[in-house]
């Protein structure tokens, strides 16, 4: 198969399967969706991991940790294969659909890692600031709100935006469970045309899309942040 051949199929298979019956938008929504899903849950649980792996108590510490290196240290799909035979039997009051259990899986995995940035992030601000906010009397709250966090996040948004990169790519593997993503598309349109190089690369080059267009976004945002410092 020539690079000409591989070009022309790659477009056309692009216009009669993506744009034509549509598949570009179910696709590209599915995987967003996920992705924003496992990001924003994955921050919420991730912020409240990271609060407890910095507090006093030593068996929370402990618990926490052993979830996080589990998390850390296993692969994505295996956590996935887990999520989706073990939420549903969790969750018997509600209809766990295939997608809302990868959604759970991914959201686990995510929080893992941001509960990591976050606290990284945390502890990288200056210790002395924290004691001279002390020492004139706010509180530790107070401290945490006005004081630490917002120079946190300007050390956290850099790695969140990598983490919701790295997340886009790692919802192909829902495609294992047919939800609906883009690699999910991939396998529907292979399995009509028999065309596998030019359907890969149409693939590849949408999640370049995304992912490139949100690095930049996200190097946007990090620059007026620091702008605004």
């Amino acid at each position: 198969m020539s690079l000409g051949t591989i070009l022309h199929d790659m477009w056309d298979i692009f216009v009669t399967y993506y744009i034509g019956q549509n598949l570009l938008v179910t696709g590209v929504g599915y995987t967003l969706a996920l992705s924003a899903i496992a990001v924003f849950f994955g921050a919420i649980l991730g912020s409240l991991l990271a609060i407890g792996k910095m507090s006093r108590f030593r068996i929370l510490r402990f618990i926490i940790t052993a979830f996080v290196e589990i998390m850390r240290g296993t692969p994505a799909l295996l956590q996935l294969y887990i999520a989706y035979f073990i939420v549903p039997m969790v969750f018997t009051f509600a209809e766990m659909t295939p997608f809302a259990c990868v959604a759970v899986g991914l959201s686990l995995n995510s929080a893992a890692y941001v509960s990591e940035i976050i606290r990284s992030g945390i502890e990288a601000v200056d210790k002395g600031q924290t004691e001279a906010a002390r020492a004139l009397g706010l509180t530790a709250k107070t401290t945490m709100l006005k004081i630490v966090l917002p120079q946190a996040i300007r050390n956290i948004l850099p790695a969140l935006g990598n983490e919701f990169v790295t997340i886009i790519k790692e919802t192909s593997l829902a495609s294992t469970f047919f939800v609906g993503e883009l690699m999910t598309t991939y396998a529907v349109i292979k399995g009509i045309t028999f065309n596998i190089i030019p359907t890969l690369m149409d693939i590849g080059i949408i999640y370049f899309i995304m992912t490139f267009t949100l690095s930049k976004l996200m190097g946007i945002a990090e620059k007026k942040m620091k702008a605004g410092a």
